[in-house]
């Protein structure tokens, strides 16, 4: 029992690898982005066309198609760990245009979920895909 609470309260050791914990983060998160908004996006693509936000004013299907590659193509990247900080770009400018443009004026209860897309990949950006990556396996001088 007293291993346990010192492993709770001790910044020296963690329950798991700084490695595991950056794939388990990265594979859940996309996961996430991709089942609760990526999904629904492609799966009914008319639909997301005909009301989907166009704030950079490119048109509704263009404005889909940028969605649908942040909610579901870079994500898929991200699980894998390929080319990950570079696939994190068009996930936070889509989360981030929800955060400030899209959701600016809706209640915090509405804005939270573009937020806290865009601290997670953000957290992901800064310390990059881990050990437990493609781009480890293929770039990394420490393999």
């Amino acid at each position: 029992m007293e291993k346990t609470i010192q492993k709770l309260f001790s910044d020296q050791s963690t329950f798991l690898s700084k490695d595991l914990t950056l794939l388990l983060f990265r594979v859940l998160v996309s996961l996430s982005m991709i089942n609760t908004h990526g999904m629904k996006k492609l799966l009914d693509f008319e639909g997301t066309v005909a009301h989907i936000p166009d704030p950079i004013g490119v048109g509704g299907e263009v404005s889909a198609i940028i969605a649908i590659i942040a909610n579901i193509v870079a994500p898929i990247f991200v699980i894998l760990g390929l080319g990950t900080r570079l696939a994190i770009l068009p996930i936070i400018s889509v989360t981030l245009m929800g955060f400030f443009i899209v959701h600016g004026n809706d209640p915090w209860s509405v804005k939270d979920v573009p937020l806290m897309y865009s601290l997670a990949y953000l957290a992901l950006f800064f310390l990059g895909a881990g050990k437990y990556s493609l781009d480890y396996k293929l770039f990394s001088s420490k393999k």
